[in-house]
Order: C-alpha cells, then sequence, then structure tokens
C-alpha cells in the first residue's frame, strides 16, 4: 500500500502535513532482505495509477524484484494512513476494500515466480483480505512446495480484518503449513487456542515447522526447533516509530536463516534489525544494509547476551 505518515507525534485527526512512503507486511520483509544484500520478489497487486507506481518505484529502489507484480487498471493501490507516536497507540486507518491487493488470485500465484527461491514468506493479512487472496495464498504454499522452497509465515494479526473467528478459521490453518514460524505469543494464544509454548511444541511434532520464533509480550523472542529452545532479550533502544518491528525482525530472522546461521544468532540479528527500524519514522526508513547490522550488533552485544535453556 501506499503510506501516508503524518508529521511526528501528531495525532492523525491534527496532523497537517504527511510524508509519502510504502507499507505492507510481506513488501516489507522484502524490502528488508534486499538492503541485507540477498536477492528478493514481491508477488501482489497495486493499481494502475501513481500510487502503485510509487510503489513499485520504492521497491525497485531497494533492490526488489517486481517482475511477479500486477498492475490492475480498474483497481486503484490500497491506501494506508497513520500517525506516529512511541507512548501511544497509533492511529491506523486502511483504505484497502476493493483495492488492487484484495483482488490477488490464485492465477497470479505462478509456479515459474518461485523459480530458484529458498524460502516463500507470506502474512496472515494477505488472506484475510479476500476469499481470492485468500485462495491466492494456498496457491502459494502449494508452489512454494512444488519448488522446493521452505514457507515462512507471520500471522500478522490486524483486528480490523476480521472477527477472532474469521482469523482463527481462515489464519489458523496456515500456520500448521509453515516450515518457519514467526509468531507472537498472543498470535498463538489467539489462532491455536492455548499457552505459546504449548502450541508451538504441537506446531513442532503435528506441524511441518522446523522452528517456532515466538514473540513475546515483553519484546523478547524465543526460538524453539526440534533441538531445543533460545531466547534472545531486546536491546534498549530510544524508540521513534514502533510500527515495522515484527517484519523488521522476519527479515532479520530470515537472513541469518539463509546465510545458514544458528538460531541464537539468527534471534540476536532479527533483534537487531528490529532494534534499528524502530528508532525511525516509518516501515522501512530503518531497514539497514548488512554492513550496519553487523555495526550495530558488535555494539549491541557488548551488553546484551542470549540465553540457552
Amino acid at each position: 500500500m501506499l503510506l501516508m505518515l503524518a508529521e511526528p507525534g501528531m495525532p492523525l485527526d491534527r496532523a497537517a502535513s504527511f510524508r509519502r512512503s510504502v507499507a505492507g507486511a510481506e513488501s516489507n520483509v522484502a524490502q528488508g532482505l534486499a538492503r541485507l544484500g540477498h536477492w528478493a520478489r514481491w508477488i501482489g497487486r497495486v493499481g494502475d495509477d501513481p500510487a502503485g507506481e510509487a510503489v513499485l518505484r520504492e521497491l525497485r529502489a531497494d533492490g526488489v524484484d517486481v517482475s511477479g507484480a500486477e498492475m490492475d487498471p480498474a483497481a486503484p493501490t490500497g491506501l494506508l494512513l497513520r500517525d506516529s507516536h512511541p507512548q501511544r497507540v497509533i492511529d491506523v486507518q486502511y483504505y484497502r476494500a476493493g483495492s488492487a491487493g484484495s483482488l490477488l488470485s490464485a492465477d497470479q500465484i505462478r509456479l515459474e515466480m518461485l523459480e530458484g527461491a529458498r524460502v516463500v514468506h507470506v502474512s496472515g493479512i494477505t488472506p484475510m483480505l479476500s476469499e481470492s487472496a485468500a485462495q491466492a495464498t494456498w496457491a502459494l504454499v502449494e508452489r512454494a512446495r512444488q519448488a522446493g522452497a521452505a514457507v515462512s509465515f507471520d500471522p500478522n494479526v490486524r483486528r480490523k480484518l476480521g472477527t477472532e473467528h474469521e482469523w482463527i478459521r481462515t489464519v489458523g490453518p496456515l500456520l500448521r503449513e509453515a516450515d518457519l514460524v514467526l509468531a507472537g505469543e498472543d498470535e498463538l494464544e489467539l489462532l491455536l487456542g492455548g499457552g505459546a509454548e504449548e502450541t508451538s511444541k504441537a506446531l513442532l511434532t503435528m506441524g511441518r515447522a522446523r522452528t517456532v520464533v515466538v514473540k513475546r509480550r515483553d519484546h523478547s523472542a524465543s526460538a524453539l526447533g526440534r533441538d531445543g529452545e533460545c531466547t534472545q532479550e531486546p536491546f534498549d533502544v530510544p524508540v521513534c516509530d514502533p510500527v515495522g518491528a515484527g517484519d523488521a525482525f522476519a527479515a532479520g530472522w530470515l537472513s541469518a536463516w539463509l546465510r545458514g546461521r544458528s538460531a541464537e544468532e539468527a534471534l540476536a540479528e532479527a533483534a537487531c534489525v528490529a532494534a534499528l527500524v524502530v528508532q525511525a519514522p516509518g516501515d522501512t526508513d530503518g531497514l539497514p544494509t548488512a554492513h550496519v547490522r553487523d555495526r550495530a550488533l558488535a555494539g549491541f552485544l557488548k551488553g546484551s547476551d542470549s540465553v540457552h535453556r
């Protein structure tokens, strides 16, 4: 979507100036991975309008391959308005009913788009947009299997998109199909009806998951695998804008996973990328390059250690 971000600290209904940017769970992760030096492709839909042109231009500028994107001449690009304040609930307004993105369908998900991919990342937001988008999500999982790619899944629950029952019915089953799960403990409790520890172990034993990463309410994170568990405390940084932290965390984790790092190292890198993003306005402004990540991580680790169990 096109993001219109209100001036820092100003309530949305009082803001007089806005800065244009781009936002979207999967596109944020794609931008994060591209800046970290990975090849990344975004598959999605925007309108054939100035907003859609701006979205694709910004993704291209970060090195994201948008050859799998479609521009719809009849439906508009989705719009997101929000304010930014580190000490109160952020006001977010979505304008995407009937948008090009909500009209994503299984027909757009072609096997050749995933050729050579090692991991395919999707969030629970996409299947909640419409019935056709839900079908496209399941087609993506099937094509990923055919292409030999791992499936990474972040529920990314947004209450404005549906009721609890709708989230459980639509998104809950996708958790069981993912090879890599990155979820908040509140999301696991909602979607699977149990404690985060219990549901994580169930996904490892009864689902396809190789690793379940749980983002805790206290902002620590744990990675559970069949070989054990490790935990990473958050890095202490000043927060300018907390939105985008989860997608940045996912980009950091997936980057480490793609480079064959251990779970402990992946958690530290994910926490580092998230810590850099929350210090800047917007969803993607603070996404680092690999060089910036490595320098920041070295500094963070001088005063913070991961905990192993």
